[in-house]
């Protein structure tokens, strides 16, 4: 398997507040990575460095063996869902498509076609007349994640893809990740929701405080403790143990 993505020491400041320390890792064509961290730790930063949405910062990434900072051609060969994505409201989903299509260079007629298929998928495809200000939040983001890889991308960042979805639509999600894995393609998968990660993941990374402190196979992560599961490791290695307690504490105020 050859490089796809390297980052090299890069570290982020916001005010006096470092959010990420001196991050170093590499990511191999086909691999699916689980990003995992607490809310606030850097992951969303991270992404956002990768893909050039922040350019102020120290270190280098690397995309296909050329540093990204100041580039553009390579994101035409990277695929973003965020867990919120900006749209333009008052289109309707068909104006949508085309945007993206002319976006890409992959064509109008093109990305319609692809879209309205993908769109039967996650049984929205009514809708594509529709103007996205009236869609629910879960049909949002199914539309989010068919224009974040309608242009077939070598790499797809996923930012906490599935919210809002539904349960089934999930499924056939994580079953087309499977799928474009065998393909080839990579995966940067960032998530709160360890049961997801876990089952998809080739390797986690965890970052915490804006360090990665675990790179390694999900065999690897999954023998650090006797109680094999990432949610415990995870909880482990964040030191956040209270969350018994913390929950007791709810449940009375709740029930008070």
């Amino acid at each position: 398997m050859s490089e796809v993505l390297r980052l090299e020491h890069v570290s982020k400041s916001f005010g006096s507040k470092d959010v990420l320390k001196d991050i170093n890792f590499s990511v191999n064509s086909g691999e699916i990575i689980g990003y995992i961290g607490s809310n606030g730790a850097g992951k969303t930063t991270t992404i956002k460095i990768i893909l050039g949405l922040i350019d102020d910062y120290q270190g280098d990434v690397f995309i296909f063996g050329e540093k990204v900072k100041g580039q553009f051609e390579y994101k035409k060969r990277i695929g973003y869902v965020p867990e919120v994505s900006d749209m333009y409201d008052n289109l309707t989903a068909y104006e949508y498509l085309s945007f993206i299509g002319m976006l890409y260079g992959i064509g109008e007629d093109k990305a319609v076609k692809k879209g309205k298929e993908m769109m039967s998928v996650f049984g929205i495809d009514d809708a594509i007349n529709g103007r996205i200000h009236t869609f629910s939040k879960g049909m949002r983001q199914k539309l989010s994640i068919i224009t974040g890889m309608i242009h077939n991308p070598d790499i797809l960042f996923l930012d906490e893809p599935l919210g809002g979805i539904d349960a089934n639509s999930v499924l056939v999600f994580k079953e087309v990740l499977k799928n474009l894995k065998k393909e080839g393609k990579t995966i940067f998968y960032s998530s709160h929701i360890l049961e997801v990660v876990e089952k998809l993941s080739d390797r986690i990374l965890l970052i915490n405080e804006g360090e990665i402190v675990i790179d390694g196979t999900v065999a690897d992560v999954m023998s650090m403790q006797s109680d094999s599961s990432l949610e415990s490791i995870f909880n482990y290695v964040t030191g956040f143990h209270d969350y018994e307690m913390l929950a007791k504490k709810y449940t009375d105020v709740f029930m008070s």
